[in-house]
């Protein structure tokens, strides 16, 4: 199995209308789609060091946490490892939220984006979303799935699409969604994925 790294960086938009237009020009757009992301947390005060989520896209639930290897950033551009699987079906979710309420777990935060992708025209490792994030912003965020030998091209070639589509590096803001809204005191329980518990 091939273990890649996610390669990225993010920058808060103030003009997406103009934005767009620059991508547009260096970039094909794939599709449009809505997702809800549910954390889950120890308990426990502030804001966890620690946190995973299960993301509702429509069609699947996915389970998901991200490793940090901060040895890796450098220039603006962060480097996780991801690890994720898929629960099948409602039943699996709810096997999977129980073992999660004796092991002390709880549901934390819901975030929810909208986001357009695009694929870069000559470099097809590079992913370019236009993201608005519920009760947060509008956010460009920019992706490389690398190997870590690859890690150094990946952080060169995100450098050179921002850019390409006009964003300098003080306009990098690689802050998490889920500290911006804990920051704002939002949680957004009503839609938590444990109220349908057993539907």
């Amino acid at each position: 199995m091939v273990n890649w790294l996610e390669v990225e960086v993010k920058a808060k938009v103030e003009d997406v209308a103009r934005l767009r237009r620059k991508i547009k020009l260096v970039a094909d757009f794939i599709k449009t789609e809505s997702r809800g992301d549910d954390y889950f947390r120890l308990e426990g005060k502030g804001y966890p060091s620690k946190a995973f989520r299960i993301r509702d896209d429509g069609k699947k639930l996915v389970v998901n946490f991200k490793k940090h290897l901060t040895h890796l950033y450098g220039g603006g551009v962060v480097v996780k490892r991801e690890f994720e699987f898929e629960l099948s079906d409602g039943k699996h979710l709810d096997n999977f939220l129980a073992l999660l309420e004796d092991f002390g777990f709880k549901e934390w935060v819901k975030k929810r984006k909208h986001t357009e992708k695009y694929l870069h025209k000559k470099d097809k490792n590079i992913i370019i979303e236009i993201n608005v994030v519920k009760h947060v912003g509008t956010y460009l965020e920019i992706e490389y799935l690398a190997k870590e030998k690859d890690v150094e091209k990946a952080r060169k070639a995100i450098l050179q699409t921002l850019a390409e589509i006009g964003v300098t590096k003080d306009q990098i803001d690689n802050v998490g969604y889920t500290r911006r809204l804990y920051e704002k005191g939002v949680k957004d329980k009503k839609y938590f994925i444990t109220r349908r518990k057993g539907k």
